[in-house]
Parts: structure tokens; C-alpha cells; sequence
């Protein structure tokens, strides 16, 4: 490789739709040899947004794994999206939420937490039956999150 080769300039973010997840009470299974393991159920929600607009279907869920006494929660969201023309879209949400000691604990007790507070940033992948959706699996997506104590908000993008 010579010496004529430079950065390439950062893919633009172009907002495709907000989610408001609810969510019921968390299935605690404990601290495993891996970290503190729970499971949220997905009770429903609303994709609203300038590309995207439906429902987020009961049923799906948020397996969590948190690390260092909380702080540090990995997410990994299953659900599925059913869109106002009746397309149903699979997501796999993966995300990364850090906070403090305090406002981690604040959020496991389902209690408000400043947004500001919490570095919530997620990665969701798409897959879909409906032709007019496939450009879903043909993108990548980033995205950002506010945990709510009934529930979450979600940002998605897509990177062009």
C-alpha cells in the first residue's frame, strides 16, 4: 500500500423512525459466572417516523447482561415491528447503556433517570418477507435510547 491513501469521509446518519417500547415487569435470573442475567418482555409500541411508521408487536423481549454491579448493561432486543402497510419486520436491537453506580441502580428500580445521564447507543438489524422493506437488510443502522421506568425510546438511522 503506498503513501496516496487518506480517511474516507464518515457515512451521513438519515433518521428513519422513533419506537416507544413498552415493557413489563424484568425476570431476574441472577448473577451467573458471566454477570447479572434478566429478561424484559416487550408489551407493544408505536413506530413513528418519517420513513417507518406502526406497531411494535407484544411478545418480543430485551435479554440483558450487566457488568461492573450494574453500570454497564449489554442489551439484546427481539421483537417484531408489524408497519402500516401490514409488513411485519423482524429487529434484533443490540445496544450498550452506561451510567453510574447510582442512576443504574435508579433504572433497575424503574425509577426516572436524566437522559443525559446514560450513554445508550444501539445497532438494529432488520429482516423482512416484504419487497418494499428489503432495503432494511441491505443497510446499516445505529441508533440511540432513553430507558423510561414503563418503558423505552429508540432513535434509529441509517447510515448512507
Amino acid at each position: 500500500m503506498g503513501d496516496d491513501w487518506q480517511s474516507i469521509a464518515p457515512p451521513r446518519l438519515e433518521h428513519v423512525a422513533d419506537l416507544r417500547v413498552g415493557i413489563a415487569a424484568p425476570v431476574e435470573v441472577g448473577t451467573t459466572a458471566w454477570g447479572g442475567r434478566r429478561m424484559i418482555p416487550i408489551t407493544g409500541g408505536l413506530v413513528q417516523g418519517p420513513r417507518m411508521q406502526g406497531v411494535v408487536l407484544p411478545g418480543g423481549a430485551d435479554f440483558q447482561l450487566l457488568l461492573g454491579d450494574g453500570t454497564e448493561a449489554h442489551l439484546d432486543a427481539r421483537y417484531v415491528l408489524e408497519l402500516s402497510d401490514g409488513a411485519r419486520v423482524w429487529v434484533e436491537n443490540r445496544a450498550l447503556r452506561v451510567a453510574s453506580a447510582e442512576n443504574s441502580k435508579r433504572l433497575r428500580e424503574g425509577k426516572p433517570v436524566p437522559p443525559e445521564a446514560v450513554y445508550f447507543r444501539c445497532q438494529p438489524r432488520f429482516e423482512t418477507a416484504a419487497p418494499a422493506w428489503a432495503w432494511l437488510q441491505q443497510h446499516q443502522f445505529v441508533g440511540s435510547g432513553v430507558r423510561l421506568p414503563d418503558g423505552v425510546l429508540l432513535s434509529f438511522y441509517q447510515m448512507i
